[in-house]
């Protein structure tokens, strides 16, 4: 893990709000491990820690990161919050709270933005976790050629996986 003081040696960052979130983004962590990528980690609150939240944005073009990946529960304004604050494409990752309504407050928080302040949405938990790591793998294999090679091998894995368990019924 990197500290954004330092320049990134990855183009993602994944932040979220509470070390409690981290049992759910280690799949996100994990599958961008798997195509060679060592994000940024951090936890920054949209409402305890504001400033540092807004500076990690305003600073992480500059640290040569290219996409951010932000997840919350509840209230779960960090990923709008990082948004609002950077023009790099953001994917928010809603978390289901032990107390609520199974993540649909979270959901509900990060995807209704405000026209102009996009924030790309994934599924509620550990599935929308690893969707936003595919997902940024996507955006970054527009311009990234051998990204892209292990995006279509990872493609072509899950639809082998599919033939098998189809084949293993006939």
């Amino acid at each position: 893990m990197v500290s954004e003081n330092k320049k990134a040696a990855t183009p993602v960052a994944v932040v979220m709000g509470s070390d409690s979130d981290m049992a759910v983004m280690k799949s996100c962590i994990g599958q961008l491990g798997s195509f060679d990528i060592s994000p940024v980690v951090r936890i920054l609150s949209a409402h305890r820690t504001p400033q540092m939240a807004a500076e990690f944005a305003q600073n992480a073009a500059g640290n040569g990161i290219k996409v951010i990946i932000a997840a919350a529960g509840m209230a779960a304004h960090l990923a709008g919050a990082i948004a609002g604050r950077t023009t790099l494409p953001v994917i928010g990752v809603p978390l289901a709270a032990k107390e609520g309504v199974g993540g649909l407050d979270a959901l509900l928080s990060t995807v209704q933005m405000p026209p102009g302040v996009p924030v790309a949405t994934v599924a509620v938990g550990k599935a929308g976790a690893k969707n936003a790591a595919i997902l940024a793998i996507q955006i970054l294999a527009l311009s990234d050629k051998i990204l892209a090679e292990k995006l279509a091998e990872f493609k072509k894995a899950q639809e082998q996986k599919v033939i098998e368990k189809d084949s293993a019924l006939q």
